[in-house]
């Protein structure tokens, strides 16, 4: 298995396209196996999303009406809704697992994988990516 690290700058957008990074790594690498993208955060998650073409708007707007910024939350240090943050890897998972051949990842004409991360109280994420050789 080999690994490494990519760091994120969340600053500007809760979702980041991380599919050139996953490429290049997965070339680097070479041979077939899966990759597994692993975000080893509370409060983000990895996805396989169309971009470019509004979804990434879509998701984040669709995430702000599930997970308002409001007191409801039992889970209250940082911001007011920093609670709901918590509660998005259970519905973003904080990974996922494409397969690779020939150090190429395989993902469909339309697929990328992205991290969203709504939490504006950090601006610096860590997202490892894995290659599993078949």
């Amino acid at each position: 298995m080999r690994s490494e690290t990519v760091t994120v700058d969340t600053r500007r957008r809760s979702t980041v396209d991380l599919t050139e990074q996953a490429r290049v790594f997965a070339r680097a690498v070479g041979g077939d196996g899966i990759l597994h993208v692993f975000v080893p955060h509370a409060t983000a998650g990895v996805a396989i999303i169309e971009v470019g073409a509004g979804s990434e708007q879509d998701l984040e707007e669709l995430l702000a009406r599930t997970f308002p910024r409001d007191d409801r939350y039992a889970h209250r240090h940082g911001s007011v809704g920093h609670g709901g943050d918590h509660v998005l890897p259970a519905f973003v998972s904080p990974s996922l697992t494409v397969p690779v051949i020939d150090g190429a990842v395989l993902l469909g004409t339309w697929q990328s994988i992205v991290l969203v991360d709504p939490n504006r109280e950090n601006n610096e994420r860590t997202v490892r990516l894995s290659f599993v050789p078949a």
